[in-house]
């Protein structure tokens, strides 16, 4: 099993990226569909620090285990595209609730429209596979994406994402947990990457097994990364709107005082007029943080683009 591209002419290298934490119950059944239903895939597990015999069952269904220590899932999917050289890779969660047909449509579509992200939108085939909050934490973190980075994505948290080689050696993946769906998006957004979204069968987990995912804990630790990602990526919008909030409170304390000047030439509350003052610079400040940090954007940008664009797609030279 080579780790190396294919060659010029050759058929695009597909591999399979299963990150797993206590999944013995069903990795093995994920690890045979993919087998039986992508033609001769490399198939790698790698083992969150599991403690019930996941990296065994997936070892005896065929796939390659590797371990990585640090504990969340954004660490795993650093190490597995730092670690794995293919043409496509096929990110799937281990708890056996997507379908591996759907997996190989994704491919198709991302090799036919030379796309660099296709996601999983997920569609409830049996049951009520959605935890308590998970479904409304979904939409409205996805709608916040939607609505600051102007994405299409109606599911920005599937577990089922297939992206190109170019993606995958572009991403900085800086996340350490499940926030980690959330900065591919946004990476591809502001790359300007082609992408698209595929509505795909969604099953409930294997009786007797529970979601990694805390919708409280998770769901706040994406809303800071979102944040992070806006004051990042969006600085000038973001530095604009701290100033205008700064500026407007700065002028509610200033007018009572600017009236009463006005009316007797005197200012008897210094302590307000102060701070007043104060406020309105560092509104001024702001705003002149959000310009000079978009001009770095831009340019850090500009050098991520050119950088992306170096790594040439599936079936080209490298």
């Amino acid at each position: 099993m080579s780790d190396q591209p294919d060659s010029p002419g050759s058929p695009s290298r597909v591999a399979i990226l299963i990150p797993c934490l206590n999944e013995a119950e069903t990795v093995g059944q994920v690890v045979a569909d993919f087998f039986a239903t992508f033609d001769a895939p490399d198939i790698f597990v790698y083992d969150n620090g599991s403690t019930d015999g996941t990296a065994q069952r997936a070892r005896e269904a065929g796939a390659v285990v590797r371990h990585e220590i640090r504990r969340g899932k954004g660490n795993v999917v650093r190490r597995m595209l730092g670690d794995i050289e293919a043409d496509i890779y096929v990110m799937v969660d281990g708890d056996s609730t997507y379908d591996a047909a759907s997996a190989v449509q994704m491919v198709k579509l991302l090799r036919t429209e030379g796309l660099d992200l296709v996601n999983g939108a997920r569609i409830e085939s049996q049951g009520d596979p959605y935890r308590p909050g998970h479904r409304l934490g979904n939409r409205i973190l996805t709608g916040l994406v939607r609505y600051v980075f102007h994405s299409e994505f109606r599911d920005m948290l599937s577990g089922l994402k297939v992206i190109s080689h170019r993606f995958a050696k572009s991403f900085p993946a800086v996340s350490e947990g499940f926030e980690i769906e959330t900065e591919m998006t946004i990476h591809a957004l502001e790359m300007r990457m082609p992408v698209a979204e595929m509505e795909i069968p969604y099953s409930e987990r294997a009786a007797g097994t529970s979601s990694k995912l805390s919708t409280v804990r998770d769901g706040l630790l994406i809303l800071r990364t979102i944040g992070s990602l806006i004051k990042e990526e969006k600085p000038l919008p973001f530095f604009s709107l701290v100033g205008g909030v700064l500026a407007a409170v700065s002028i509610l304390l200033g007018i009572p005082i600017v009236q009463e000047y006005i009316a007797t030439g005197l200012v008897p509350r210094f302590p307000t007029a102060i701070l007043a003052s104060a406020l309105m610079i560092l509104a001024f400040l702001s705003l002149a943080c959000g310009v000079i940090l978009d001009s770095v954007t831009r340019g850090r940008r500009e050098a991520a683009r050119l950088a992306y664009l170096s790594i040439k797609p599936p079936g080209m030279p490298q």
